[in-house]
């Protein structure tokens, strides 16, 4: 007989007694195989739009300004956060024109009629909230005791004034019973650059909602225009050439701006403007607001009929500036 291997007490059996082995035999000479864990169930991945939305985002980090159009395409939104600090109101299938701008847009700009001792004014505004606060220029309504405002769509109001700010020529008035308006998205003009091609829309000459195009066609310019409501009234009634007076670079254009003024630095633009297009939008081609304008040179008034109208010398104040000013203007400032 073939003598164990085992010497007395080595290889003993640590399963002895185990359940998992009770009803297995154990040969007394040879160690039981060792036992193995069951390996785990593999984990189900994910998937739906959780997991593809994620993977959009790693994406992203690569492609930059392909985000918003890679989650636009897959929620099927119209209307998407951009990649820069702007939010994009323009459809995508208009994404870049003016047309696509002017649709967007146009629903919250206003014509602006306001009445004075003074004279009379036409000027334009910007919806800002639903319930029908507007932003415009403060020479467009200044010393107004009158304010009648007519929507994109025809709808007149009255307005009141809720505060003005003379030193940036801002002013924000309040339509009377209204709701449901719809509101204008103020953009970031720090991240306006000079060749960007800008949207205006407006009343110029009492015409609502003209637009017009062009591109910026310089920053920060330091323009001067008048306080006084004796001379913002002018604009718009084509009775004393009909222009909004404004100073640069040591000059007068469109005639005297009196001996009340202010100084703010501007966007300028070669988008047409004329008189009445105060106070109105200058929009960038995603649809944001980034200006107010409020300045122009016009050549109305010159001998020669073919110098009339807009030469392409406009300006704007920054929405920034505007959007700075709001909770003074909404205190009822009235300086």
């Amino acid at each position: 007989m073939t003598e164990s291997l085992r010497d007395s007490g080595e290889y003993e059996n640590p399963y002895q007694g185990d359940q998992q082995y009770a009803t297995a035999p154990v040969n007394p000479e040879w160690p039981p195989p060792p036992a193995y864990a069951p390996a785990p169930a593999p984990k189900k991945r994910k998937r739906g739009p959780v997991a593809l939305l994620a993977a959009v985002a790693i994406v992203a980090a690569a492609i930059g300004g392909g985000t918003a159009y890679g989650i636009q395409e897959l929620t099927g939104n119209d209307t998407v956060a951009s990649s820069s600090t702007s939010t994009n109101v323009v459809p995508s299938s208009q994404k870049g024109t003016v047309s696509g701008v002017a649709k967007a847009v146009s629903p919250s700009i206003v014509e602006i009629s306001a009445d004075s001792n003074a004279g009379s004014s036409t000027g334009s505004g910007v919806i800002i909230t639903s319930d029908g606060e507007i932003i415009t220029n403060n020479h467009v309504v200044s010393g107004a005791s009158q304010i009648k405002v007519t929507t994109d769509d025809g709808k007149p109001y009255t307005a009141k004034v809720v505060g003005t700010d003379s030193k940036k020529d801002l002013a924000l008035i309040k339509l009377e019973n209204a709701s449901g308006l719809k509101t204008a998205t103020l953009g970031d003009s720090a991240g306006v650059g000079v060749g960007d091609q800008v949207v205006a829309i407006g009343s110029p000459e009492g015409l609502t909602g003209t637009v017009t195009s062009g591109i910026i066609s310089a920053l920060d310019r330091d323009v001067t225009v008048s306080t006084d409501e004796s001379q913002g009234q002018e604009q718009g009634q084509g009775q004393q050439g009909g222009e909004w007076p404004f100073e640069f670079g040591g000059r007068e254009f469109n005639g005297d701006t009196g001996s009340d003024t202010t100084t703010y630095k501007a966007l300028q633009t070669d988008a047409s403007l004329n008189p009445g297009n105060s106070g109105g939008a200058l929009i960038d081609m995603n649809g944001n607001i980034i200006g107010i304008n409020s300045a122009m040179y016009s050549a109305a008034g010159a001998s020669s009929s073919a110098a009339a109208g807009s030469v392409g010398l406009g300006f704007a104040i920054p929405i920034n500036t505007v959007k700075a000013d709001l909770a003074t203007l909404r205190a009822g400032s009235t300086d």
